[in-house]
């Protein structure tokens, strides 16, 4: 990998996959910018699917520093007890890849939060974590660092919101855009979506997200995805809102998706594995984000729908509520 890179298909988790090609040189930027930041040699335990950009920098990072990954079990087959076994006997410093899912499995594990009392280092990432799962971490004294980036980028290129290496972000037209050496060549077999994926502005090559943001104290602030705000009767409502007003009426684990919803264009619905009093729910997010924003449909299931890396299956969740709508 360090030396001939990668073909990576992104998790489609909005049904639009794409192959992104990695270099070699992208893997080893990255590699040694995680280096630079963490300091210290030690061993990297693989918790995540090398079919993913964060399973694949674990096993560069540990290449860097001339090792072999330290193998736990990864994606849904990921069990608590089983990283801990792995990890519980390693000595000197070691590292992490993980998402946010699998934080929240360990902190809920004797020995998982056992085990990474001893990490030296935890990168948190894939997509957005709940607040209230980084202050619990955080309480727990868990080396934490919340990091961004992409599959086009070769993972996470900023460390706690400051860009790591020769990476750097820009604000456009309220995008965000990232640069560097980890950059990924494009897609492979695509080069219309290439283009308008990779522009190059005065000079200079930039990945640009799917994400809406801003720059507060040099620190870059992900507002959500562009994809993320829809239009209810007429509202902007945005997504991620409704998910966090969610989990603050007490589903922690609700995913908001769009559904149609006649006469209202587009409505939230929320999907989650615990019962509580769909009405209350529904007037709680109401109550905080207006009346557009409470969602069309609760629906509880057995298990949120999720792919390997970790992230919500958004695809197979606005399946279960098609499948669950009234005909």
């Amino acid at each position: 990998m360090l030396r001939d890179g990668a073909i990576v298909e992104t998790s489609g988790s909005t049904g639009r996959p794409k192959r992104v090609v990695l270099s070699g040189a992208a893997f080893r930027a990255s590699a040694e910018a995680a280096a630079a930041e963490l300091g210290e040699p030690g061993d990297w335990v693989l918790a995540l699917p090398t079919s993913y950009v964060a399973g694949l920098n674990v096993v560069a990072r540990a290449a860097h520093w001339g090792r072999e990954p330290v193998v736990a079990v990864g994606g849904p087959a990921f069990s608590a007890l089983g990283f801990a076994a792995v990890a519980g006997g390693l000595e000197g410093p070691w590292y992490t890849s993980l998402v946010p899912v699998q934080l929240q499995r360990l902190l809920d594990s004797v020995p998982g939060l056992d085990a990474l009392r001893r990490c030296s280092r935890i990168l948190l990432g894939g997509q957005a974590a709940d607040p209230g799962l980084l202050l619990r971490a955080r309480q727990e004294g868990l080396p934490v660092t919340v990091t961004y980036g992409a599959t086009e980028t070769c993972g996470g290129v900023l460390w706690d919101g400051r860009p790591i290496g020769d990476a750097a972000f820009a604000i456009l037209d309220g995008v965000v855009h990232l640069r560097g050496s980890s950059l990924a060549d494009g897609y492979r077999d695509d080069p219309e979506r290439t283009a308008e994926a990779f522009p190059v502005l005065d000079g200079v090559r930039w990945h640009r997200t799917a994400d809406a943001g801003e720059a507060r104290d040099g620190r870059l602030v992900v507002l959500g995805r562009l994809d993320d705000v829809i239009v209810s009767g007429g509202v902007k409502v945005v997504l991620a809102e409704v998910e966090a007003a969610a989990r603050d009426a007490g589903l922690d684990d609700a995913v908001a998706v769009a559904v149609d919803r006649e006469g209202w264009g587009q409505a939230p619905a929320i999907v989650t594995v615990r019962r509580l009093d769909e009405e209350a729910v529904r007037a709680a997010i109401g109550a905080r984000l207006g009346p557009a924003a409470r969602p069309a449909a609760v629906l509880v299931v057995d298990a949120v729908p999720r792919l390997a890396s970790g992230k919500p299956d958004r695809a197979a969740i606005m399946a279960l509520l098609a499948d669950s709508a009234p005909r």
